[in-house]
């Protein structure tokens, strides 16, 4: 795999973006002697013909941003496989089981996880899901022919699993539908433009980008209602219902993340930070009582502007060490 592709780890992920292309493999390193080792690499997205089914084997660590049919068969024992599954911001994710032949009471399984879970991280986080996170899980050797399809609440889903008998395997279809209000979203580019709007709803929303970014917000309504801005405090976001806040960290999870800034007040211009950091989050945190919106445009920090830190950066929190 092209070295200009590969990942590098610093404590769980530092992901380096692909040269070109909309849409990546993704691999993770974990550091769990029971943990795979996976890579970055562009995708091999196809151009198909319309009403045609794009079909692949899929690998024991694989990583998929296009809709198709894909079979895993084991050549040897297969114990610690996962494969990621990502659309775009406003796409869910519909996995559905087309052909199953595993041992389950021998050891063997096959889980979809919805969202991300990596080095006991999750995305979304527990604070950021609508279900806990038992029941994020869906156990094909639990419930059999009982759910056939499952679907994320979100714009990635993965599954898990376990095959010790070669010539054993399954079959899935993943589909993609549409999502009229993304909330929690990982992106599959380090550069890009989106909106959040999060209408009455009692809900937090993480948009979370994998890269050390510039990020520019242009547009903040909190508290909007019939028209009516309510006036916010004049210091701080302490006791505010309705905000959005910088996160950034090496890890997955918004919730372990360091918190960088928060935006506790509607504007309209433009509002920039740089942050080095291995994964950047911006996370809005809605009271259910009004209609939110933010607007944002983000693209990735190449290395000299790393190196350069000006007062209004503050990728030095993001470095292990510092």
């Amino acid at each position: 795999m092209p070295s200009a592709f590969q990942l590098q780890c610093h404590l769980v992920l530092i992901l380096l973006a692909a040269s070109k292309g909309d849409t990546r493999y993704l691999e993770v390193r974990d550091a769990g002697e029971d943990e795979p080792f996976l890579l970055l690499s562009e995708d091999l997205k196809r151009e198909l013909s319309a009403g045609q089914i794009y079909r692949r084997s899929l690998r024991c660590i694989d990583m998929l941003s296009i809709e198709g049919q894909f079979t895993f068969t084991a050549e040897q024992p297969q114990l610690h496989c996962a494969a990621f599954f990502i659309g775009e911001p406003e796409e869910l994710i519909t996995i559905e089981y087309d052909f199953i032949n595993i041992d389950c009471q021998g050891g063997d399984f096959l889980k979809v996880f919805d969202g991300w879970i990596l080095k006991g991280e999750k995305f979304p986080s527990s604070l950021d899901h609508p279900l806990p996170t038992s029941q994020r899980y869906t156990d094909f050797c639990e419930s059999g022919t009982i759910q056939r399809s499952v679907r994320s609440s979100q714009n990635v889903a993965m599954i898990f699993f376990r095959i010790h008998q070669p010539g054993n395997g399954f079959t899935v279809t993943v589909k993609k539908n549409a999502n009229l209000f993304p909330c929690n979203v990982i992106s599959q580019t380090p550069s890009g433009r989106f909106t959040m709007v999060v209408p009455h709803q009692h809900r937090n929303c993480s948009f979370s980008i994998i890269y050390p970014v510039v990020i520019k917000i242009s547009d903040l309504i909190l508290g909007h209602l019939n028209g009516l801005f309510l006036k916010k405090p004049s210091v701080g976001c302490a006791g505010v219902g309705d905000f959005v806040e910088l996160l950034g960290g090496t890890g997955l999870d918004p919730s372990k993340m360091f918190p960088l800034a928060d935006l506790c007040h509607s504007f309209h211009g433009s509002a920039q930070m740089k942050i080095g950091c291995d994964n950047t989050v911006l996370r809005m945190v809605s009271s259910g009582k009004h209609i939110n919106r933010v607007t944002f445009e983000y693209y990735q920090l190449d290395l000299q502007e790393i190196e350069n830190r000006k007062e209004n950066s503050i990728e030095e929190f993001c470095f292990p060490g510092i």
